[in-house]
């Protein structure tokens, strides 16, 4: 209803969207949505492309119907030179502010999981 495109990034990140329709939470781990009416629920992969969702437990939670893969060593350093890659391109007054904990917690997680990798 909004038009927010919200995204959790991580188990423990609940986002709500800015009319308050519809949140997420769970990141790729254990994605859960909840929504005050699922025909305003629409989720879309990183490409711009709707991805089927289940309504299961009623109206309260929506979980996915693909699997996440498992993300080798290559690909996760391959994601973190793509978050750097991201940030250079950001405009130059984006550059001067401050980052949140989400953010930096979402890198601290993905640099952990390159160094545990095998």
């Amino acid at each position: 209803m909004c038009q927010n495109v919200i995204e959790s990034f991580h188990k423990y990140d609940y986002v709500t969207c800015g009319c308050g329709e519809i949140s997420i939470t769970g990141g790729l781990d254990e994605l859960s949505c909840s929504a005050k009416n699922f025909d305003n629920f629409l989720r879309v992969d990183d490409q711009g492309n709707e991805v089927m969702v289940k309504v299961i437990g009623g109206k309260e939670k929506v979980e996915t119907i693909e699997l996440q893969p498992i993300l080798t060593r290559k690909e996760r350093i391959e994601m973190l030179d793509a978050m750097i890659k991201n940030i250079e391109n950001l405009p130059q007054n984006a550059m001067t502010l401050p980052i949140n904990h989400y953010d930096f917690y979402s890198f601290m997680l993905l640099v952990s999981s390159i160094l545990k990798t095998e």
